[in-house]
């Protein structure tokens, strides 16, 4: 599972034809090795966190929609106006929602969860590093071997926004871990290390939304850091308060200092005028040139399939009915993933949305109370990746890549049993929010 989670974000975020069927062969290898040791073990135990619940029924309406029927005249008609788009959109969703299930299955405890993020940490470390040096670098190669026509790529994705959300998703275990005293002194140093370069690599790939992102993600752990010191009476000294502000301050200016070695005019230009090296003058952004106008047409969209919207994936196709545009520039996402749920799924999607946010945050906070300090500061650090990207939300759209997805549901999911769960002496959670059980016959109640 992890060297899946791996792959995903180094094959350009799993959005080709190749690497969706590599993820769907991988998590069908990973079901037939679940029913393997289920049939070997004479027992099956299936938790599915609440946070998921919601991803069953988005899926389970885009099901709904890509049925299609024969009427009277011989037309046929369906809910989604691109039926193929929609049971591609559905079944990569399924398989995404398969591998957190597997995850949840298999990664919530505490040993496992740390080897986790010694792993995540290690590779947001890496991944940084190496787009970094492929930026300063570029041979219009990803990898230096492959040739692209992206003309904002940066580290293994075509579209530099993609790069800053998954560094959002990454950012905030080490952040909070450091904050928050949640690793050895002597591990300290390389846990703020690779929260700087990623930060640093972030703000270096000139994504805005990313910028902000990153932001929100520091106010969420600077904000709740205390109160999870605080039930542990580790928060009430001034000692500790200098610690929490002596820590941040020095990942502020050794970001500062990387942001200097690169070259401070282009990250100031990207935030001014919307602007990089590569564009020309006149090529300046605004909010409206650069999406504003996306968001008015996808409105209209909106508003005249308000119930049960599009269809998953057929926004491409439904797009120009509405756009104002010509026609010359194909548009296939609507940069915010709220309004691409609500020409998708219109109300119905909305209100799995809603349900969805509602049971992370209610997690996020329980999961801070946790009887286990370790698992409270991870709580912390999935929750503040969680926010950065619900606020990258806003202006693009990186929960449609099937990278970014898989580690959103997963920290998800993580929260949702942390919160919901106690812990036993091995350090296992119990009391899922949903478990189904079938034991051999005879064996021990």
């Amino acid at each position: 599972m992890i060297t899946l989670i791996i792959f995903l974000p180094l094959a350009h975020g799993a959005v080709e034809a190749w690497a969706v069927g590599s993820f769907d062969m991988a998590v069908i290898a990973l079901a037939l090795l679940w029913a393997i040791k289920a049939a070997l073990d004479q027992r099956l135990i299936l938790m599915i966190p609440e946070s998921l619940w919601p991803v069953v029924a988005l899926v389970a309406t885009g099901l709904v929609q890509s049925l299609a029927w024969t009427d009277r005249t011989g037309n046929r008609q369906s809910f989604s106006l691109d039926v193929e788009a929609t049971r591609g959109t559905v079944t990569t969703g399924f398989f995404l929602l398969v591998a957190a299930i597997i995850a949840a299955n298999f990664l919530m405890s505490r040993e496992r969860l740390r080897a986790l993020t010694r792993v995540l940490v290690a590779f947001g470390l890496g991944l940084a590093v190496f787009a970094l040096i492929q930026h300063f670098t570029w041979n219009g190669r990803f990898y230096w071997l492959r040739p692209t026509a992206s003309t904002q790529p940066f580290g293994p994705f075509p579209n530099r926004n993609h790069f800053a959300g998954y560094m959002e998703l990454l950012i905030g275990l080490p952040v909070a871990l450091v904050a928050t005293r949640g690793v050895k002194r002597e591990a300290r140093l390389y846990y703020g290390f690779a929260a700087v370069m990623m930060g640093l690599a972030a703000v270096a790939s000139l994504s805005r939304g990313g910028m902000i992102s990153l932001f929100a993600e520091v106010m969420f752990i600077t904000a709740l850091s205390p109160r999870v010191l605080r039930r542990r009476g580790e928060g009430r000294g001034m000692r500790t308060k200098l610690v929490l502000v002596g820590s941040g301050a020095a990942l502020l200016v050794a970001l500062m200092i990387g942001i200097a070695w690169i070259g401070a005019d282009p990250v100031i230009n990207r935030l001014t005028t919307g602007h990089d090296a590569r564009m020309r003058p006149q090529q300046a952004q605004t909010f409206f040139m650069s999406r504003g106008w996306i968001w008015r047409d996808t409105w209209k969209l909106i508003r005249a399939h308000p119930l049960v919207g599009t269809g998953l994936g057929a926004f491409k196709a439904a797009y120009p009915i509405y756009s104002q545009a010509n026609g010359g520039r194909g548009i296939s996402e609507a940069h915010n993933d709220y309004l691409q749920v609500l020409a998708d799924c219109g109300v119905i999607g909305a209100v799995w949305a809603v349900w969805f946010m509602i049971s992370v945050f209610r997690a996020v906070a329980r999961s801070l109370r946790s009887p286990d300090p370790w698992l409270a500061r991870f709580a912390l650090g999935s929750g503040a990746s969680l926010f950065g990207l619900f606020t990258h939300s806003l202006f693009d759209f990186n929960l449609q890549l099937p990278s970014h997805s898989l580690l959103f549901l997963l920290f998800s999911a993580a929260v949702s049993y942390i919160g919901a769960a106690d812990l036993n002496p091995a350090g296992e959670l119990t009391k899922p929010s949903f478990r189904v059980s079938r034991e051999p016959e005879g064996a021990k109640k």
